[in-house]
């Protein structure tokens, strides 16, 4: 059966209009407690499910409405405030938690939301069972009703950011400091916007803090990972050693070198992966976790260095249950999502930093040469709006173009098409032994054969 609900991370959509709303709020914060209480491993007692968001105005509609939902269970409610992604998940294990959900569109504008669900352990959900709970949403599965005595409680945690911060500090390794050091952090105006100036500020850096004054509506607004720009000016501008950006949930960051350059995700992975090599935290032969996005020239790199490299679907939740199952250390995705660690939960933008600048102290070294040995192959990608999403197999005409150009690349790069899991789109990624300007052209003929073929099968239905 195919999900209706669930996309890449979560559900997804324009806040106040289905799917997030506050009625399907209600419905699937029932839906998680008794989906939690009677079917994993975590049965004794009332179930205890922390509920953690970021900065947007519809968050205060839709946390009251999923605590509502928890409360028409017999559920107890934690309600975090503003707190990053990663924190949720930390919260669950430390707190003994029977599930927990962080309220969040992620990198998206303010005007949508979404609603990322973890299991008692902090992990993301299976496939499996995020079609259970759409099931339950959809009346196929039952919930029983539960009145007088058995209604749950709500109750907000108080300073909940202390025990974020010495979570996130325990990955900076002693005798390291940041004394001395000079860095951007922009927050995007999100869930991070309290607690990351304080890590860092804490472990003895000069912070420029940037997007920490969030008012409901600009989050993500030209600022933090999305928008790298405000970022790149206050480090030259400042002379900064380095930019920290962070997305509206904070479990993704982008770097900008001192010298104004952004810096690839995927050369981060890579640097991490020599470094925690070189320690020892990593095994010769042990495998990275990236996705099919990950840069091709990365993969050769890391084969020629005697590690191994696994490609998933795009999402964290698939790096992390690749890297559960082989017992890994280190994986990543292009856009700066980091899971670091065998017992990470998720990406975490303010721990990925921290082992970051771990590196440039162990090496004593600017991030500009670290990440030197990293040269990436051009890869051009173009997003397509799109209102319907024909499977992509069944769209011929686009699949002899397809072909046609795979065939012209001569096996010096590669081409891949999908559709976005968090937003009405489809990608289009050729990467590979030629020039920037070849590969656009590539790119440009490919996105308007997929557009025509879209529209195509859309009128015939």
């Amino acid at each position: 059966m195919k999900k209706k609900l669930f996309g890449t991370d979560g559900i997804r959509g324009k806040a106040n209009i289905y799917p997030m709303t506050g009625e399907m709020a209600f419905k699937l914060g029932r839906a998680v407690t008794h989906f939690f209480q009677h079917l994993s491993p975590k049965k004794e007692g009332r179930p205890k499910i922390i509920v953690g968001k970021d900065t947007r105005l519809s968050c205060y509609m839709l946390e009251q409405a999923f605590s509502s939902g928890i409360c028409s269970q017999g559920g107890h409610v934690i309600l975090t405030g503003p707190i990053p992604t990663p924190g949720v998940a930390f919260l669950i294990e430390s707190m003994r938690a029977t599930a927990g959900v962080m309220i969040s569109a992620s990198h998206n504008p303010y005007y949508d939301n979404g609603i990322k669900i973890f299991d008692h352990n902090g992990l993301k959900l299976s496939d499996s069972v995020e079609l259970i709970l759409e099931e339950y949403l959809e009346g196929t599965r039952n919930i029983p009703d539960k009145t007088e005595d058995q209604l749950g409680r709500a109750k907000r945690l108080e300073e909940i950011e202390g025990r974020y911060i010495v979570y996130a500090k325990s990955h900076f390794k002693a005798p390291y400091s940041l004394e001395g050091l000079s860095l951007v952090l922009d927050c995007a105006h999100g869930a991070a916007y309290k607690v990351a100036p304080k890590i860092f500020e804490e472990l003895g850096a000069t912070v420029i803090p940037l997007g920490v004054s969030p008012n409901g509506i600009n989050i993500n607004d030209n600022c933090g990972a999305l928008h790298p720009v405000l970022g790149i000016k206050t480090v030259l501008e400042r002379k900064a050693d380095l930019g920290i950006l962070l997305d509206g949930d904070a479990d993704r960051v982008l770097f900008v070198s001192s010298k104004g350059t952004v810096v690839a995700g995927d050369q981060i992975l890579g640097l991490l992966s020599y470094y925690l090599l070189e320690t020892k935290e990593i095994e010769l032969g042990e495998e990275i976790v990236g996705t099919v996005m990950t840069n091709y020239s990365l993969e050769k790199l890391l084969y020629k260095k005697g590690l191994k490299f696994f490609r998933t679907a795009v999402g964290d939740r698939y790096i992390l249950e690749r890297l559960k199952l082989k017992k890994g250390t280190l994986g990543g995705e292009t856009s700066g999502h980091l899971i670091i660690g065998k017992e990470a939960k998720t990406g975490d933008g303010p721990v990925a930093a921290l082992k970051v600048l771990e590196a440039m102290k162990y090496y004593n070294c600017s991030l500009e040469e670290l990440i030197a040995p990293f040269q990436l192959a051009p890869q051009i990608l173009k997003n397509i709006p799109v209102s319907h999403r024909p499977p992509l197999e069944e769209l011929t005409e686009f699949q002899k173009f397809l072909k046609q150009t795979e065939l012209q690349l001569e096996g010096r790069g590669r081409i891949l098409v999908r559709y976005s899991g968090t937003e009405n789109l489809a990608r289009i990624m050729i990467e590979g032994d030629y020039s920037s300007d070849e590969l656009e052209t590539m790119a440009h003929s490919l996105s308007l054969s997929l557009t025509q073929s879209i529209n195509q099968i859309t009128q015939q239905a």
